[in-house]
């Protein structure tokens, strides 16, 4: 009996070692195709993360291809635009799709003479025909296609290829670091190559040639993209984000009479301790959401709260996260109102300077490619140098991603600073010169391209890694569109502040700092306003920054935790 008992204890003892050894091949909360626990040498990893950023180098040349000369294409015509698998992988599947054949049919619009009213040139002596309505919905059809495609798959694409390394492990906590530098060096990839070989071919082959290239070239992508579906790594979705953010403030407001607890543990909580978001201090208020009330639950045994009652520690901690991403959301807005000065009054200040090179004129707008150039040195120089050595000096795979924000936000004060040094220099020059082409170079514009081209180097992969990682897993894909919303809103302000400079700072003459001819304006005081506003705005930011608790990795639960959940290892 002993020989037996020992011979059942060995081998009970080399099955929990098996079992160990199997659970640190797989990650704790990612799936494969095969909804089975992911193993982590067969899943994620650089292999599927390039596919992804495949798709999203195709996505920028894609849009960008057909935006940027969109406008000259629609005068050309003469169109009077007056008259079983989780969500992020479907997300981007379907979304890029869509702006597929978004391109697609407006390439289709731009060669078919049935899907186009006839070219229209400013010497033709006789009227322009005018689109028809098909001709007009054709259009409007690829347009809300393509707009429709980059949204879904902008929100979806990065939140997606940083799933495909866990950060629990240090190894591919690091790798993660470098995707997102990559996934912006991608993009301005995608912008270079539009400003420069695309827009060429555009203007001198054909833009039905160039609009089929931008189109062909998504549906390779998302060739290539569905190619690697066994090798993705796939979060479980977590069910929709607005819903549980909604029922931790419910909840919360329910119980706004009832005292907290002076003991956390005393909360309500659903899961191990192992995979459980730990309690903090911030945001009391909602923690009263888990605090337990009659009511909450249904009276039968084992049954589950309701949602709208009673909510777990890890919930309200989850909706507390993402409460904290908004100060440091708003803070980041004014770079982008900065960054908008770029592609305007810079371009417009470009219009009026030397930009001769022997034979050949620079056209003004093409200093975008001073801009794109900067972010793709600073992001090489950031990746080949700085973090590794970083590295080795600090044991950190670089700077936190508030530190990039954060020289992101001191790099546009220092570019809108050497904007009005600049404008200073050329209203000097205007003064004593009365013709159209001022005779000083163009290339006294580079120190503020090549400032704030770095800064958004910098802020980019700050505010894209800090609204991933810091966001609760399952709201991923609402943090990035969060992230987005910077952009937009900084344009926004952009033009907002545009319009209260020109109303307050107008005279009797008409004339203000903001000038119709920026050779009787003042855009040097404007631009100092810019860098003003930018240093107020980044000591608000370290204020923020100091008060912000960032979340930290759960640790790997290598040892009596649910690592993919029972049932997932009963399918497999």
């Amino acid at each position: 009996m002993n020989i037996i008992k020992y011979y059942f204890q060995q081998n009970s003892r080399l099955y929990i070692y098996l079992q160990e050894i199997k659970k640190g091949w797989t990650v704790s909360d990612a799936v494969n195709h095969k909804v089975c626990p992911a193993n982590r040498a067969k899943t994620g990893g650089w292999l599927p993360a390039a596919l992804i950023l495949g798709i999203e180098l195709c996505e920028r040349l894609s849009t960008m291809g057909i935006a940027v000369n969109l406008v000259t294409y629609l005068v050309a015509q003469c169109i009077s635009l007056l008259q079983h698998q989780p969500i992020l992988y479907k997300t981007t599947a379907i979304f890029a799709t869509i702006q597929a054949l978004g391109t697609g049919t407006l390439s289709l619009a731009a060669k078919l003479p049935q899907l186009r009213p006839p070219p229209c040139h400013p010497s033709m002596n006789h009227a322009c025909k005018q689109a028809n309505g098909f001709q007009m919905g054709i259009l409007y059809v690829a347009l809300y296609l393509i707009a429709l495609g980059t949204g879904g798959l902008k929100s979806s694409v990065s939140g997606f290829g940083s799933d495909q390394f866990d950060e629990k492990d240090e190894m591919e906590k690091s790798q993660m670091a470098y995707f997102f530098n990559r996934f912006f060096l991608f993009i301005s990839m995608g912008a270079l190559t539009v400003v420069t070989v695309l827009v060429y071919i555009q203007d001198e082959v054909g833009r039905s040639r160039a609009y089929g290239i931008c189109s062909v070239s998504m549906f390779l992508a998302i060739l290539i993209f569905f190619s690697g579906h066994k090798r993705y790594r796939y979060k479980k979705s977590m069910g929709s984000p607005i819903v549980n953010i909604f029922q931790v403030i419910i909840a919360a407001i329910r119980k706004r009479n009832i005292d907290l607890p002076f003991n956390a543990d005393l909360l309500y909580v659903d899961c191990p301790e192992a995979s459980r978001i730990q309690h903090t201090d911030q945001l009391r208020f909602l923690d009263k959401a888990a605090i337990f009330a009659v009511g909450d639950f249904d009276g039968t045994a084992g049954s589950s709260p309701n949602p709208w009652k009673l909510c777990s520690v890890t919930r309200v901690e989850e909706v507390k996260m993402m409460i904290r991403l908004l100060p440091m959301w708003a803070t980041t807005i004014i770079f982008w109102t900065t960054y908008a000065q770029m592609i305007t009054f810079s371009v417009e200040q470009a219009s009026t300077m030397e930009r001769s090179i022997g034979n050949f004129q620079i056209p003004a707008g093409s200093l975008t490619v001073f801009f794109i150039v900067a972010i793709m040195i600073t992001l090489a120089v950031y990746d080949r140098l700085i973090m590794p050595f970083w590295k080795k000096w600090k044991g950190k795979p670089g700077f936190t991603n508030l530190q990039r924000m954060a020289i992101g936000l001191v790099l546009s004060v220092f570019g809108m600073a050497a904007a009005a040094l600049t404008e200073r220099k050329r209203l000097s020059v205007a003064r004593t010169s009365y013709t159209p082409t001022l005779p000083i170079s163009i290339f006294w514009l580079i120190p503020q391209f090549f400032l704030v081209g770095s800064g958004e180097a910098f802020i980019y992969t700050g505010q894209l890694d800090f609204f991933i990682t810091q966001s609760p897993l399952g709201m991923k894909t609402m943090s990035t569109g969060l992230f987005l919303t910077t952009l937009a809103l900084g344009f926004f302000v952009s033009s907002f502040l545009v319009a209260v400079v020109k109303k307050v700072t107008e005279g009797e003459d008409g004339q203000g700092w903001l000038a119709d001819n920026i050779n009787h304006g003042r855009l040097d005081c404007f631009y100092g306003l810019l860098a003003m506003l930018g240093i107020i705005n980044f000591v608000i930011y370290l204020v923020c920054a100091v008060w912000y608790r960032p979340r930290k990795p759960k640790a790997d639960p290598k040892a009596g935790n649910v690592v993919n959940g029972s049932c997932a290892e009963e399918m497999c």
